[in-house]
């Protein structure tokens, strides 16, 4: 679960004030609510911006969900052996992001399980998909709320709006620059389970994502097909900069953490610097206090 759910990990914006200047704006898309705080002298300018950033949101749904006929995956998931369909550069992003994720994970984190990305041949430059075998069957989910948020990120700066955040459903979230005279975005990062706070940040240019579970769900291993318990919940940050799709990244990476040991989680946080991972055990959920979260990593310098 992906989730947004007040079951489910979520984040919270701190109850410090950015300031007079401080909007708030709301889309639902993508099965979820985006949202942008934002802070701007101009709140015309700034709503035209939120406008902007939403329009790019419902293009990207209307590009990579597989429930909507005729978007580039489900012409991907039809494909038979042989054939090939143009998808949008969009779209051929979150296919590279998914297939390197795929890669560092070791196969935890899979945008179908089998996997289904692997049947498939990417031609970059030439925007093109071809099946190497039929049966792609393909859900860009966990990568795709992550990637819209990105985009609005880069959309928002480049509107010169920077002092934002933007959330899709407050289990993917980028934080941008913060309000004037704020070190960072106050943020609650929370486990299932009322109350579980399990650490609060001032976030700047970072993207947050969440993945858990409910009380009686459980995530299939694509490796394997079969369910992985141990973990409740799995809150992961990324650094963002210029370029980068962190959003998209946290998105993959909370996921794939959600069933790797702690010794691989661990070894990709000293690889990657600012990378960090807060692990909920599941013996942790539903219990009084705070959660005996692990957590993996430090932030960038």
């Amino acid at each position: 679960m992906k989730s947004g759910d007040p079951a489910g990990p979520t984040l919270g914006l701190g109850p410090a004030d950015p300031g007079p200047d401080a909007h708030r704006f709301s889309h639902e898309a993508m099965a979820t609510v985006f949202g942008i705080h934002c802070v701007h002298a101009d709140a015309r300018y700034a709503s035209q911006a939120a406008h902007a950033a939403f329009d790019l949101v419902d293009r990207l749904e209307r590009e990579l969900s597989r429930f909507i006929e005729n978007s580039d995956v489900s012409r991907i998931n039809h494909l038979a052996e042989g054939q090939g369909t143009r998808v949008s550069p969009s779209t051929m992003e979150c296919l590279e992001i998914a297939r390197h994720l795929y890669s560092l994970t070791g196969g935890a984190f899979d945008v179908s399980v089998g996997s289904g990305l692997l049947r498939l041949e990417l031609e970059p430059e030439e925007f093109t998909v071809h099946a190497r075998e039929s049966g792609a069957s393909l859900d860009l989910g966990g990568v795709g709320k992550g990637y819209a948020v990105d985009r609005v990120g880069e959309l928002l700066e480049e509107w010169d709006v920077p002092r934002a955040l933007v959330h899709g459903g407050f289990s993917s979230v980028l934080a941008l620059d913060p309000p004037p005279d704020r070190d960072g975005w106050p943020l609650t990062l929370s486990a299932p389970g009322p109350g579980r706070i399990l650490d609060r940040v001032l976030a700047r240019r970072m993207a947050f994502s969440a993945s858990g579970v409910q009380k009686g769900e459980h995530i299939r291993d694509p490796r394997t097909g079969g369910s992985a318990r141990g973990r409740a919940a799995a809150w992961v940050a990324v650094p963002w900069v210029d370029g980068a799709k962190a959003a998209a990244v946290a998105d993959a990476l909370s996921t794939a953490f959600m069933l790797q040991p702690v010794e691989e989680i661990a070894e990709l946080c000293a690889k990657h610097p600012g990378l960090e991972a807060w692990l909920v055990p599941e013996s942790a959920a539903g219990h009084e206090g705070g959660p005996a979260a692990v957590h993996l990593g430090a932030p960038a310098a």
